[in-house]
C-alpha cells in the first residue's frame, strides 16, 4: 500500500509539472522531493541521474527495477505518443484508486475485531462493577 502511495505521488506530481511546462529533468528533481517514501526518493534520483545520461524515461525507471511493468509500459506509451503528462495522470488516479480501495477493505476487516475487543472491555467493566455486589449479597444472606 506504502508503495503504491508513493508511485501515485510521484505521477501525480510529475504529470502536473510536466503538463505545467516545467521541464522534465526539473520535474523529476521536484517529485522526487514529494515521495514519502525513502527508497523512491532515491530511485527517483538514480532515474533522474540516467535520463541526464540520455536514457529514455521508460528504461530508466526499467533500470531502477522499482516500478510495476504496468507502470513502465504507460510511460513508455506516453513518451512515444507525446502524451506523457496523460499518461502518468493516469498511472496516479489508478493507484490512488487501489489505495483507497485497499483503506476501505482494510476498515471493514477491522471493524468487527475492534467491535470484539469494545464488548470484551464493556463486559468486563460491568463484571467488575456487579462482582462486589453479589459478593455482598452472599455474605449478607
Amino acid at each position: 500500500m506504502i508503495t503504491k502511495a508513493s508511485i501515485a505521488k510521484f505521477s501525480r506530481t510529475l504529470s502536473t509539472s510536466f503538463s505545467a511546462g516545467i521541464p522534465i529533468l526539473s520535474s523529476i528533481q521536484t517529485s522526487a522531493k514529494t515521495a514519502d517514501n525513502l527508497f523512491y526518493q532515491q530511485v527517483i534520483t538514480s532515474i533522474h541521474t540516467d535520463i541526464v545520461a540520455g536514457v529514455p524515461i521508460h528504461l530508466a525507471m526499467r533500470q531502477a527495477n522499482a516500478f510495476p511493468e504496468m507502470v513502465l509500459q504507460m510511460v513508455m506509451i506516453g513518451e512515444e505518443s507525446g502524451t506523457l503528462d496523460d499518461m502518468l495522470n493516469r498511472v496516479a488516479s489508478i493507484y490512488e484508486a487501489e489505495v483507497d480501495n485497499t483503506v476501505d477493505n482494510l476498515g471493514k476487516i477491522l471493524e468487527p475485531f475492534i467491535i470484539v475487543f469494545l464488548g470484551t472491555l464493556v463486559g468486563g467493566l460491568v463484571v467488575a462493577m456487579y462482582l462486589p455486589i453479589f459478593n455482598l449479597m452472599t455474605v449478607i444472606g
